[in-house]
């Protein structure tokens, strides 16, 4: 089951971490490190019914125009 509370000891440490990663690349370098990372974090997770429950998430909410998640 996907975890979708609060879990980030400092989360405006880790935006600010994930800014940086893309501090000086272009529109096609940051879409590749995208990809790049949540193929990584996919990895680690390494569960297919909670990855389809975060894309489901996501999508969703992209639909919906809420950029925010629960």
């Amino acid at each position: 089951m996907l975890n979708t509370d609060p879990n980030l000891a400092v989360p405006d440490d880790f935006y600010a971490a994930l800014l940086r990663a893309h501090e000086g690349l272009d529109a096609d370098e940051t879409h590749a490190l995208n990809a790049r990372l949540i193929l990584i974090l996919a990895n680690h997770i390494g569960d297919l019914a909670t990855l389809e429950e975060a894309l489901a998430l996501a999508r969703g909410k992209v639909v919906e125009g809420d950029a925010t998640t629960s």
